[in-house]
């Protein structure tokens, strides 16, 4: 992995875990302020403020994309997005980790992140990231026309966001309906595919690494299966998820019966600074 990542070979593939708190143990500090509620937590947030649990006795609380429904239709899509912009992006600064990623040589970065702190870490890292976001309900061709995904490069990667950008109202993927279109859109034929043409075929070349996700999630499992259904299975680069506590069945399937993922067993924050010893030759200092 490391190797990889030295030579500039390597996908980082960005989830909402990697904004998780450190365990008690750590000598990194990341203030409960500085991070964004991730997943559930973001959930329970917004259950509170639209009477989910009243509405919907029984049901999870913390279910993102059926609490931002339930949101939508209780308020209205401003006033979901509104609380999305004020939990995740006011306020908030990169952890330590994600400010170690940011140190790498990682080209292409792919997020379902909607929030801006690891460009705000590249930026700090002196690199100069450019940034691409899918757009549920328009062609491709105003990307593909465009030269900001092509070429990437450690000093300059790109970062393509997935489900949206706080910055593009309209391009959040949060409720139900949301993921339904977006997936209608993962399968479309140029123009209308929202990824370029051109952050697809490394996919094919270059090892990934999964940090700050569990592939428990059916929409991420989905994701992948969809982004690499064309390639041939002889042909798929690595792929690596680091996972604490990686699902038995995921892992059956996934790893020891596929070998589609290889799971790393350790959280981000001791995983992270492993990476960085072997690529820097360092300890990364808190």
């Amino acid at each position: 992995m490391a190797e990889a990542v030295i030579a500039g070979e390597c996908i980082l593939f960005l989830g909402a875990g990697v904004h998780a708190p450190p365990p008690p143990d750590s000598p990194f500090q990341y203030p409960a302020e500085q991070r964004p509620p991730i997943g559930s937590a973001l959930s329970m947030e917004l259950a509170k403020k639209c009477g989910f649990a009243e509405d919907f006795p029984g049901e999870d609380p913390g279910n993102l994309q059926r609490v931002g429904l339930a949101y939508e239709v209780d308020d209205s899509r401003e006033g979901l997005v509104d609380e999305i912009v004020t939990a995740v992006g006011i306020g908030k600064a990169p952890s330590p980790m994600l400010t170690a990623l940011a140190r790498m040589n990682f080209p292409i970065v792919i997020t379902t992140n909607y929030d801006h702190l690891f460009e705000e870490a590249l930026r700090a890292a002196g690199k100069q990231p450019r940034v691409s976001i899918y757009k549920p309900n328009l062609d491709n061709s105003a990307i593909e026309e465009t030269t900001e995904h092509l070429g990437p490069t450690a000093a300059s990667p790109v970062i393509y966001k997935l489900h949206g950008d706080l910055d593009e109202r309209g391009s959040l993927v949060v409720t139900d309906e949301d993921y339904i279109q977006f997936v209608m859109r993962m399968s479309d034929k140029k123009p209308y595919d929202p990824i370029p043409e051109s952050l697809k075929v490394p996919l094919t070349t270059h090892k990934t690494l999964f940090v700050g996700y569990s592939l428990v999630d059916y929409n991420l499992r989905l994701l992948l299966k969809t982004l690499r259904r064309k390639i041939d299975p002889a042909s798929r680069a690595k792929m690596y998820s680091v996972d604490l506590m990686p699902d038995p069945l995921i892992l059956d399937v996934w790893d020891k019966q596929t070998r589609y993922v290889e799971f790393i067993a350790q959280d981000v924050w001791a995983f992270v600074p492993q990476l960085h010893k072997f690529v820097f030759g360092e300890e990364l200092a808190p």
